[in-house]
């Protein structure tokens, strides 16, 4: 119904338009208990397809590894309608210690032709202090595992490895009470420099410093870049190892924009930015089979990229992947993808004859 009624009428609207729509669409199941509890009891799976997709990490429980991955709610505006549709877990964000805009219009762009978006939207958000209150006051009624991404302020300079590590202990102290685990965000390419801090020294002076401010970082991800050549790869992960943290995402966007199908005259006009969707795919199990294989099997690895239907999401499983996420696919696939997934997931597990999609997770 979604892909033949409503989101061709979307998708006539430019892409922020439909995005305020959709989010217009979810105050009712945001704001009203008994309309979040008819939509999760309708999307909700059956008894023993929720013991065959629980997944236990960082000593969470996520009711199916399927979660709904960072940017599309980037202020926790709608944490429980997102909940009650059916995902197990949600990365909210990317919020920054200081408020700030979005960089100018336009900034998102669809690729129909290749099922993909491209955005430079550069980590607009209400910033971390009045997101994580929204957030806390919204936690008791999501019910399922919620984290947060942060990344850098504008205004800091990348090339002041202090202070960027500063603005990041900053954002954390001002969420980690509010989220069940925190995502360090070093690797989108709409703030200017910040993939730079996924060099090994870099990595290890702010990935270090917020292990030592957490404690501990048994529920620290770093998100890392698909377009990292083998050595860059390499090197991130072993900060990743050496400093403790739980784990990793793979992947943000990419830069590239090899085997597209759209027009190269389009894709020239659009210009910078991130590219997600279905082109990401292959380039995200390769990276969660390396992360896996690299970090052993108590790591946290969560897969992005190009998730659409649930053969893809069980891909990135078989590579290694703990959780998998997705964004672009419930754009285009529509609000209840996320159910409808982890059905099909549920009948995959069935028919491997193992216990839990767990039991599935590769080696790398």
């Amino acid at each position: 119904m979604y892909a033949r009624g409503l989101r061709p009428l979307l998708f006539l609207l430019p892409p922020e338009a439909a995005h305020a729509l959709a989010f217009a669409a979810l105050a009712p199941i945001e704001r009203v208990a008994a309309a979040r509890a008819l939509v999760r009891a309708a999307l909700a799976p059956r008894p023993l397809d929720r013991r065959r997709l629980t997944v236990r990490a960082m000593g969470l429980e996520f009711p199916s590894p399927l979660g709904l991955a960072s940017g599309f709610d980037k202020n926790a505006r709608r944490p429980r309608a997102l909940a009650a549709l059916g995902f197990g877990h949600l990365e909210l964000g990317t919020v920054t210690a200081r408020p700030q805009n979005e960089n100018p219009r336009p900034n998102l762009f669809r690729l129909p032709a290749d099922r993909a978006l491209v955005n430079r939207l550069g980590f607009p958000n209400e910033g971390a202090a009045r997101v994580a209150a929204r957030l806390r006051a919204a936690h008791p009624a999501i019910g399922i595992p919620v984290g947060l991404s942060i990344g850098k302020s504008r205004p800091v300079r990348a090339d002041d490895l202090s202070a960027v590590v500063a603005d990041y202990v900053a954002s954390f102290d001002l969420v980690r009470d509010a989220a069940d685990f925190i995502v360090v965000n070093v690797s989108s390419p709409n703030t200017a420099g910040l993939r730079a801090m996924q060099a090994h020294e870099h990595a290890h002076a702010l990935l270090s410093s917020l292990a030592d401010r957490a404690g501990g970082a048994a529920r620290l991800l770093v998100k890392v870049a698909p377009d990292l050549d083998e050595a860059e790869l390499e090197g991130l992960l072993s900060v990743v190892e050496e400093v403790g943290f739980a784990g990793v995402v793979a992947t943000n966007t990419t830069i590239g924009r090899i085997g597209l199908s759209t027009d190269a005259s389009r894709i020239a006009s659009i210009g910078d930015g991130g590219l997600s969707g279905p082109p990401l795919r292959g380039r995200a199990v390769e990276f969660v089979r390396r992360a896996r294989a690299r970090l052993g099997r108590k790591a946290v690895v969560i897969g992005v990229g190009g998730v659409e239907r649930a053969e893809h999401a069980m891909a990135l499983v078989r590579a290694g992947a703990n959780l998998v996420q997705l964004y672009t696919g419930f754009v285009y696939e529509g609000p209840f993808a996320p159910a409808l997934m982890a059905r099909e997931l549920a009948r995959m597990v069935e028919r491997e004859q193992v216990d839990t999609i767990a039991d599935l997770v590769g080696d790398g």
